[in-house]
């Protein structure tokens, strides 16, 4: 959904995974509205630092949106983002977001996220295991930023569901996030994410690191499990 395939993205122009992987991070966030139209982009130096990437890796990436007409870059000035989504401001009645549940939505998580986590086990990088370590380590700066903590975790997940290698997979999680923004998830977290809950959700997203990171799958699938269930209690205790 908010993914393009490379080769169409660069149209003919060969770029590298970490330059695949960037693109598709920022194409997702201008996707979703996170970067709307007439935004500025952060500089190359703030994305190089927040993506864990080399400024030229950024640099790289822009010049392939540019390209697609997805951001404009004015000299002096920064990158601009031109893309005009398709999607109405607001979501219709009949949209995915309205009509999804929140046990709708966590049904379809712990089919999703256990088997994203397996594959990404077995196939992140050694780069990729880099870019995910900084966002750990912004997801552990964060003491009471509600909004900048939701913007970690989606992230982590994005990178996560690039890791496995599969388009369709990722693109399905994708959406799980857009329905998330549209409905009821964020409205859940303002209410219950105090600063000690973070705290415990910091220090899983470390363990799940870990666990991602020494490819212990067992464990790394164990953790998302048992991380869906403290959101099905918390669901449960809001009802």
């Amino acid at each position: 959904m908010n993914s393009l395939p490379t080769a169409e993205l660069a149209i003919g122009q060969t770029v590298g995974e970490t330059v695949r992987i960037v693109i598709d991070t920022l194409y997702a966030r201008i996707r979703s509205g996170e970067y709307p139209p007439d935004s500025r982009l952060p500089s190359e130096r703030a994305l190089a630092a927040e993506l864990g990437v080399s400024r030229n890796t950024v640099r790289e990436a822009l010049d392939v949106l540019e390209t697609r007409k997805l951001i404009r870059r004015r000299q002096g000035s920064g990158s601009f983002v031109i893309y005009q989504s398709e999607r109405p401001e607001a979501p219709s009645p009949d949209s995915i977001g309205e009509r999804t549940s929140p046990l709708d939505h966590l049904i379809v998580r712990s089919i999703i996220e256990p088997e994203m986590t397996r594959l990404a086990v077995m196939n992140m990088t050694p780069r990729e295991l880099d870019a995910l370590a900084q966002t750990v380590a912004r997801i552990e700066a964060v003491r009471t930023d509600l909004n900048e903590f939701i913007r970690c975790e989606e992230d982590f997940y994005r990178r996560i569901a690039q890791a496995t290698r599969n388009p369709l997979l990722e693109s399905c999680y994708e959406l799980t996030i857009e329905v998330c923004r549209q409905s009821f998830r964020t409205a859940l977290m303002r209410k219950h994410l105090t600063p000690d809950r973070i705290q415990e959700y910091q220090t899983r997203f470390n363990s799940l690191f870990n666990a991602i990171a020494t490819r212990d799958v067992e464990a790394a699938v164990e953790i998302t499990k048992l991380h869906l269930v403290e959101e099905q209690r918390l669901f449960l205790h809001d009802g």
